[in-house]
């Protein structure tokens, strides 16, 4: 399988990139910053430059060619402001998902956020609340469109050591979950496609990630 990551140096994405690799996939990671290309390249995934921001949907697709599928794993990062969660977490998610219908490739994976359905609670701040309104909005865009999309929307986020075992439904109580684990759940769903059409929430819990995924489709 060859899978195009835009976000590819973001920590999930670098995750991703390994677990791919050491099926004998194929990572593709797009990245903005070339420096980062031996990073991707230590994951065993081959970095590709390409700035979503500052861009256009042919030069995308043409990144795309042969792929399989892509995911969009990438944001704004912290201390970026409102106008960047726009045109990083709603646009370039949205310009992925063009490209990808001109490149003739239907799976998409959206990494989202729990929370998007919710409104900000009080003393929330504005970027915060940027954010949110940007992942809903890139949802409901992409999921409007003629491609095979799985929206993953995980809770909370640690960098500890993965547990394998998760919590992954529609609706699921808040908690936190390992990236690691959120990366495995990732590939477990690029091999399951029936799980298209589906939004679901993801936090560590008790089930087994093979097992969860089968639960989605029985």
């Amino acid at each position: 399988m060859r899978v195009v990551i835009a976000g590819g140096h973001g920590k999930i994405a670098k995750l991703l990139e390994r677990e791919l690799a050491g099926r004998g996939d194929t990572a593709v990671g797009l990245i903005r910053n070339p420096d980062h290309a031996a990073a991707l390249r230590a994951t065993g995934a081959e970095p590709v430059v390409c700035d979503l921001e500052h861009t256009d949907v042919d030069t995308v697709a043409g990144h795309l060619t042969d792929a399989d599928a892509v995911v969009f794993a990438a944001g704004a990062g912290p201390g970026s402001g409102a106008a960047r969660k726009d045109s990083v977490d709603r646009a370039a998610a949205v310009l992925l998902a063009d490209a990808a219908h001109r490149a003739g490739v239907r799976r998409y994976l959206l990494v989202s956020s729990m929370g998007v359905d919710a409104a900000p609670a009080a003393g929330s701040d504005d970027v915060w609340a940027a954010y949110l309104s940007a992942k809903k909005a890139a949802e409901q865009d992409v999921t409007g469109r003629d491609l095979d999309v799985t929206v993953l929307r995980p809770g909370r986020l640690t960098d500890d050591e993965p547990v394998g075992r998760i919590s992954l439904a529609r609706h699921v109580e808040p908690g936190p979950v390992t990236r690691a684990d959120v990366a495995r759940v990732l590939l477990a769903l690029l091999y399951a496609p029936a799980t298209a059409g589906l939004t679901l929430e993801l936090v560590g819990g008790e089930t087994p990630i093979a097992d969860a995924i089968a639960a989605l489709t029985d």
